[in-house]
């Protein structure tokens, strides 16, 4: 809903506002520079996609991707989705598969019940996890390989060997 702010008389313009309500559902998506945050009183079920940084502060189902950025769970969050990202931190409740590019960081509150694939796993002292994990390595290889030197054997000769020599007697 459109309403004009409060604008002064002497000012030329007239441009009509957003009207702000901190109890909608709108106010509590909120878009920054940094990351878009689910606030704790949504619930959005179906399919949540995206690139920019996303954190989960309410309740989500279905499927999640965001390959270009973080997702983090919040401490209230609850989400039973599979997940697609290239990190997760997880503090609240995740239940569903991950698959993620490089790591999940498993916090000391959180707690995570699905299958696991990414390269790198890190899990608090505190935090729960339970399903299978499978750490893949790096697509891009940090550090050249030197191939290993081909050894040939020795080239044997058809002339006989000389041998050279002092016998003693015994």
């Amino acid at each position: 809903m459109w309403q004009p702010l409060d604008i002064p008389k002497n000012s030329k313009d007239s441009t009509p506002q957003p009207a702000t309500n901190s109890s909608s559902p709108a106010a509590q998506l909120h878009t920054t520079d940094e990351q878009t945050t689910i606030g704790p009183s949504l619930v959005i079920k179906g399919e949540v996609s995206g690139s920019e940084p996303l954190y989960i502060d309410g309740q989500v189902e279905g499927t999640i991707t965001i390959m270009e950025n973080r997702l983090t769970i919040g401490r209230n969050g609850s989400v039973t989705a599979n997940i697609a990202a290239k990190e997760l931190v997880v503090m609240g409740k995740l239940s569903g598969n991950v698959r993620v590019t490089e790591r999940v960081d498993i916090r000391g509150e959180g707690s995570l019940t699905g299958d696991v694939v990414a390269q790198r796993l890190s899990i608090e002292d505190g935090a729960f996890f339970k399903g299978r994990g499978e750490l893949k390595k790096s697509e891009k290889p940090n550090i050249i390989e030197a191939k290993p030197a081909k050894v040939e054997p020795a080239q044997m000769s058809d002339k006989p060997m000389a041998r050279t020599g002092t016998a003693g007697k015994a």
